[in-house]
């Protein structure tokens, strides 16, 4: 049987932009099934500690952005330190995520070209127009994707993941969960892939 991999995350994350595609990778590679599923990290940084990053002290301000250089150059890909359109509101993207999961499409990958739209191509993914087209370019009908997203099933669905996550003990994006045991952050996922194969 399968191992499952609970995937949670913010689509405007850099550290879940980096991870993504090796999540997909380690997924495949070990025949293990990725369940999609974005967070409000506005929920989840008051209750587990989290601030947001206009709030953290300069010096932790400062060495993230040294961190995002180093992983960017090791991992080889392109990341845009300060984009243009960050912070900005990624509800109707990830609500078309939700959307995406619920049809069982391939909602990680739709993930993955909402993250590389922000922290690789600068786009808006609160304007509708960007994200319809994003999802196109992609395969898939964006503008189904935002109607269905915007189903009261998508918000609910939306909310769970939430509190699915906090219950799991989850801070963070992104996050990984495996029988129960929590992987933070993509520099966890050497770990997460010796957890699924062992």
């Amino acid at each position: 049987m399968a191992r499952a991999i609970d995937y949670y995350f913010s689509l405007i994350s850099p550290w879940t932009y980096l991870g993504g595609d090796r999540l997909m990778e380690i997924a495949r590679e070990h025949g293990a099934e990725i369940r999609v599923k974005p967070v409000k990290l506005s929920v989840i940084f008051p209750k587990t500690g989290g601030l947001p990053l206009a709030k953290r002290p300069p010096e932790r301000q400062a060495y993230r952005l040294v961190e995002l250089k180093r992983w960017s150059a090791h991992l080889g890909m392109p990341l845009t330190l300060h984009p243009k359109y960050f912070p900005t509101d990624e509800s109707k993207a990830a609500l078309m995520v939700i959307a995406a999961a619920a049809k069982g499409q391939d909602a990680g990958k739709l993930a993955q070209a909402f993250l590389r739209a922000c922290w690789a191509e600068e786009r808006d993914l609160a304007d509708e127009t960007t994200v319809v087209e994003i999802a196109g370019v992609n395969g898939f009908d964006g503008q189904g994707l935002l109607q269905a997203g915007q189903s009261p099933e998508s918000a609910a669905q939306y909310d769970a993941n939430t509190e699915e996550a906090l219950a799991a003990g989850v801070f963070g994006s992104p996050s990984y969960v495996v029988d129960g045991e929590v992987f933070w952050g993509q520099d966890r996922l050497d770990l997460l892939a010796a957890k699924i194969s062992g």
